[in-house]
């Protein structure tokens, strides 16, 4: 009975992984490109700027660079965790979904400025690295962890979970949510330079 019982274990969980699309090698190279060109842009929104310039806020409840750059970083290390610690032990996601559309939501929504979102708690500035350099380097170590649970797993795209998106997200679709995250808070650091009191020098 038990080796009946486990056989038929075995024969679900290799039915579920057959039902699960394959991440192809192109997916790959894009969100590949996409964690390179996202990392591109932190390093070159905050690169030169004086301590004056990190530390300069547009209003009292509004993140300066160091702020929003600490956030970069931890933000990182948190939705990585998630994936390999949630969604990489998730079931498979519902069938018939298109993830290519679900991919493009994904980096349409995350991106969007015109939708604020407020970050939770744990995620919010509070200094944690000691210094707006230390946050730049945490976040370039913590990108190429990302690269490489990016380069390493073949299952990908065979677990899905909740997001804040209101649909299933599989792990490769939270490693562009990262990607896109880094993205939308570019934009912000942009605006914060873009203010008309932003420090010269």
């Amino acid at each position: 009975m038990k080796r009946i019982l486990s056989s038929f274990i075995i024969l679900a969980a290799c039915a579920a992984a057959a039902t699960a699309p394959s991440l192809t090698p192109a997916e790959r190279e894009k969100a590949l490109g996409y964690l390179e060109s996202t990392k591109e842009g932190v390093l070159k929104a905050t690169s030169g700027l004086s301590q004056a310039q990190w530390t300069f806020k547009p209003g009292p409840d509004r993140w300066s660079v160091a702020e929003v750059t600490e956030h970069i970083a931890a933000a990182e290390d948190t939705l990585r965790g998630m994936i390999e610690d949630q969604v990489l032990k998730a079931p498979a996601r519902p069938e018939g979904e298109d993830v290519q559309a679900l991919d493009a939501m994904v980096l349409r929504a995350i991106t969007d400025r015109s939708k604020k979102a407020k970050a939770p708690e744990t995620l919010k500035p509070t200094n944690r690295f000691g210094s707006p350099e230390s946050s730049l380097k945490h976040f370039t170590e913590s990108r190429e962890k990302t690269v490489s649970l990016l380069k390493s797993r073949q299952d990908l795209r065979e677990h899905a979970t909740d997001s804040p998106l209101g649909r299933k997200l599989d792990a490769y679709e939270w490693i562009l949510f990262i990607g896109a995250h880094s993205e939308r808070h570019t934009k912000q650091i942009e605006e914060v330079k873009a203010d008309p009191n932003f420090p010269k020098t």
